[in-house]
C-alpha cells in the first residue's frame, strides 16, 4: 500500500516546516494508518493490555532517554506487542511530548483495531497483536513530496544520490545519520535517514534501499520529500530542518601551546592571575552558600516524606498480612483510564474519587490524595493503619495502596450506590428508601460504630459519622467510610483531648466543638442525629420549621416533650405500611443519643441492644445540646470549618427538663425483627 499526502496538505505542513526550521520545538502530526482487519472492543482484554503497554512507554520515555522504548502485554490474541522511537536529534523532552501525542493520536484515531502505525515528524508508534520487534515491515508507504521543482534536475538528482548512498552507510551501521552536500545553483541538499532501532544493519540497509527507489517514482526532480514506512524513513529538503547542535557535537580539541611571557608583561599577568583567583574564590563561596540552602530545603522535604514512609514502613507487616496489597501506580492509572473525569465520582476535602476496573474485571474505587497536603498525608496514613486492620461488613473494605513519589492512592471496594446522602436528601430517591431499608442502615450503621468501639482489635473513634460517610452497597447495606480523622485508643483508655478540632459540625458533640475532648460518647452523639436525618429525610443543619430556624433535634425534642414524635416522620413514611412504633422508638433512640451530659448517652452497645430488643425499656432523654428555643431571631450555632471555632454560653439555650414518657407497652411489635 502506498499513500500519497494532497498538495493542499503538502502545502500546509512545508509551511509548518519552514516556521520551524531552524530548531525542532514540538511534535508535529504526519500521518496515521489503522489496520481494520482484527479489531477489539472497549471493554475487552486487549484494550486493558494496550492501555498497559502505553503506560509503559510512556513510564520508560519519562525515566530513560534512549529514544526507543517497547513493551509486550498479555498472550495469545490479546497479547499487545508495542513499540516507539525518537529521531536521534530530538531532544528528551520533545521526544517525550511526541510519544505522548502519538499515543492519544492513536487512541483518537484507531479507537477499536489491533494494529495502528502514528508517524510524526519527531517519532513513530507502532501496536499490533502480531510481532512487530526486529522485524523489517515496509508497508505501507508514506510519501509526502515538496511541490518545487528542482532547476537543475540532473545535476540535482546525482548530488541527492550521492548524499543518499553516504547516509545509508552510515545508517545501517548507526540506525541514524545526517548531513548535506553542495548542491547546483548555490543551494545545499539536506537529508537524514533512519531505522527502527531494533533492526539489525542488513534489514536497515535493505529498508532505506526500497526509499531510496520510490523517490524516482513518487518525488524525481523535487527539491525536497519525506518517505516513510513502519521501519525506516528518508527526508532531505534544500533547507536545514534537523538538530545540526546535537546530531554534529564538535570534535574535541587540544588545548594550545603556551607561548612564552615577555618580561614586561610579567607585573601585567600577576595582577590578571589576581583578579582571576578572587573571582574564583567569590564564584565557589556562592555555589557553596547556595548548595548548602539548597540541601537544608531538600533535607526538610525529605525529613516530611521520611516520617511518613517511617509510619508507614511500621506497620507493613500488618499491612502485607492482611488482605490488602500494594498496587502500582501504572496498575491503578489503565483501571481508572488515566483518572480521567469521565470515571471521577467526587471530589472530597482530601482529594478526588474515581472509579475503576482493575484487570481481573473487579471493580474499584480510587480516592486520590491531594498532592502537597500535610491532611492528605495524614489521612494516607490514618486509612492505611487503621482500615487494613478493621474488617467487617458494614465498614468499607480496602483493597490495597499505592505510594509512589507524590502520589498516594486508597484503592476500595466499589459501593453502587453511592452515599446515604444521596438518598435521604433527594426528593425523588427518599421514596426508594421505606422503612424497612432505612431501619436496616440504621441497625447496620450501628453495628459498625460498635465494632470499632469494642469489638475489633483496635478502640477507635470515628470522628466524622455522617450521611455521605455511609455508603450503600447493591443490597443498600450500610458501610461506613473515610476514616481519615479516626483515632485509635489503647482499650484501656476512654477518652481523649485535642486542640485542633476536626469533623463536621451539626454532628460534632457539644464537648468536642467547644474543649476538645472526645470520646465513644462522641459517636455516639452523630449517630444520633444520623439516625434523625434518615428518619426525617432532612439535613440537621438546614431544617426548617415552616417559618422557623431550629436544628433537627431541638425540633424532634419539641414535639417528643409535646408527645407528637410522629411530625418529625418523613411524610413518606407516615403514609406507608411501615410500623410507627418502631419510628417512634427510633427518635427515643436518637434523643438518648445527642443528650449533653456524656454520661446520659448509652453506649453503641446498648443502641444495638435497643434497636434489636422491643422488650427492653428506654430511658426518659433530656434535652439535647445546643437545644434552640424556635422563632427567627434566636441566636443559632452554626461552625464553620475552623479549628479554633469555638460555642459561647449565650448560644446554648437552655429550658426546665419536662418530664415526659411514652407508654412503652404501646411500643411494643408483636414480631420484633
Amino acid at each position: 500500500m502506498i499513500i500519497v499526502i494532497s498538495s493542499r496538505t503538502s502545502l500546509f505542513i512545508l509551511c509548518s516546516i519552514v516556521i520551524c526550521s531552524v530548531s525542532v520545538l514540538g511534535s508535529e502530526y504526519f500521518y496515521h494508518t489503522c489496520n481494520n482487519n482484527a479489531n477489539f472492543t472497549r471493554n475487552s482484554l486487549f484494550k486493558t493490555n494496550l492501555d498497559t503497554a502505553q503506560a509503559i512507554l510512556m513510564s520508560d520515555a519519562n525515566t530513560s532517554n534512549s529514544g526507543f522504548y517497547s513493551a509486550s502485554v498479555g498472550n495469545g490474541s490479546d497479547r499487545v506487542n508495542a513499540l516507539v522511537y525518537c529521531r536521534d536529534d530530538v531532544k528528551p523532552d520533545i521526544c517525550r511530548s511526541c510519544i505522548k501525542d502519538s499515543i492519544n493520536k492513536s487512541r483518537e484515531a484507531c479507537p477499536s483495531t489491533k494494529e495502528a502505525d502514528v508517524w510524526y515528524t519527531e517519532c513513530v508508534l507502532r501496536y499490533s497483536n502480531a510481532s512487530i520487534s526486529n522485524n523489517l515491515d515496509t508497508l505501507p508507504l508514506v510519501y509526502l513530496p515538496n511541490p518545487g521543482n528542482a532547476s537543475d534536475m540532473d545535476q540535482f538528482n546525482k548530488v541527492l544520490r550521492d548524499l543518499l548512498d553516504e547516509l545509508k552507510g552510515q545508517a545501517s551501521q548507526e540506525t541514524f545519520a545526517s548531513g548535506n552536500e553542495s548542491g547546483p545553483g548555490f543551494s545545499t541538499i539536506y537529508g537524514l535517514m533512519q531505522c527502527s532501532p531494533d533492526l539489525s544493519s542488513v534489514p536497515c540497509s535493505n529498508c532505506l534501499d526500497g526509499l531510496m527507489t520510490s523517490i524516482y517514482s513518487c518525488c524525481g526532480g523535487k527539491v525536497g520529500a519525506r518517505i516513510y514506512n513502519p521501519s525506516c524513513q528518508l527526508r532531505y529538503e534544500t533547507y536545514l530542518f534537523y538538530n545540526e547542535t546535537i546530531v554534529e557535537a564538535p570534535p574535541p580539541q587540544l588545548p594550545p601551546t603556551p607561548l612564552p611571557v615577555p618580561p614586561s608583561a610579567a607585573g601585567k599577568d600577576d595582577n590578571r592571575t589576581r583578579t582571576i583567583i578572587i573571582v574564583i574564590v567569590v564564584v565557589i563561596v556562592s555555589l557553596v552558600t547556595l548548595l548548602l540552602i539548597l540541601m537544608c530545603i531538600f533535607k526538610r522535604k525529605q525529613k516530611k516524606r521520611t516520617a511518613t514512609a517511617r509510619l508507614l514502613n511500621d506497620d507493613v507487616e500488618d499491612i502485607s498480612s492482611s488482605e490488602s496489597l500494594q498496587y502500582e501506580f501504572v496498575t491503578i492509572e489503565v483501571a481508572t483510564s488515566y483518572f480521567s473525569d469521565s470515571n471521577k465520582l467526587g471530589q472530597g476535602g482530601f482529594g478526588a474519587v474515581y472509579k475503576g476496573t482493575l484487570q481481573n474485571g473487579q471493580e474499584i474505587a480510587v480516592k486520590r490524595l491531594s498532592r502537597g497536603s500535610n491532611q492528605g498525608q495524614q489521612e494516607f496514613v490514618n486509612e492505611v493503619i487503621l482500615v487494613a486492620k478493621l474488617q467487617h461488613r458494614n465498614l468499607v473494605r480496602l483493597l490495597g495502596f499505592c505510594f509512589e513519589g507524590t502520589e498516594k492512592l486508597l484503592i476500595y471496594e466499589f459501593v453502587p450506590n453511592a452515599s446515604l446522602d444521596h438518598f435521604i436528601f433527594d426528593s425523588v430517591k427518599r421514596s426508594y428508601l421505606d422503612w424497612e431499608r432505612r431501619y436496616k442502615i440504621i441497625g447496620g450503621t450501628a453495628r459498625g460504630i460498635l465494632y470499632l468501639h469494642e469489638d475489633s482489635r483496635l478502640r477507635i473513634i470515628h470522628r466524622d459519622l455522617k450521611a455521605s460517610n455511609v455508603l450503600l452497597d447493591a443490597e443498600m447495606n450500610p458501610k461506613i467510610a473515610d476514616f481519615g480523622m479516626a483515632r485509635l485508643f489503647n482499650l484501656d483508655e476512654t477518652q481523649g483531648v485535642t486542640s485542633r478540632i476536626v469533623g463536621t459540625y451539626g454532628y460534632m458533640a457539644p464537648e468536642y466543638a467547644m474543649y476538645g475532648q472526645f470520646s465513644v460518647k462522641s459517636d455516639v452523639f452523630s449517630f444520633g442525629v444520623l439516625v434523625l436525618e434518615i428518619l426525617s429525610g432532612q439535613k440537621n443543619h438546614s431544617f426548617r420549621n415552616g417559618e422557623n430556624v431550629e436544628d433537627l433535634a431541638s425540633f424532634a425534642w419539641k414535639n417528643w416533650r409535646e408527645g407528637t414524635p410522629s411530625n418529625v416522620i418523613d411524610p413518606i413514611l407516615r403514609n406507608s405500611s411501615g410500623s410507627i412504633h418502631e419510628m417512634i422508638r427510633c427518635i427515643h433512640i436518637a434523643l438518648l443519643c445527642v443528650q449533653e451530659n456524656v454520661a446520659n448517652r448509652p453506649t453503641m452497645a446498648s443502641v444495638v441492644l435497643m434497636l434489636n430488643s422491643f422488650s427492653h425499656t428506654l430511658a426518659v432523654p433530656s434535652e439535647p445540646a445546643f437545644f434552640m428555643r424556635s422563632g427567627i431571631g434566636e441566636e443559632v450555632w452554626s461552625g464553620t470549618d475552623n479549628t479554633n471555632s469555638r460555642v459561647s454560653d449565650k448560644s446554648v439555650n437552655r429550658v426546665n427538663s419536662v418530664k415526659y414518657s411514652i407508654n412503652e407497652a404501646s411500643l411494643t411489635d408483636p414480631y420484633p425483627r
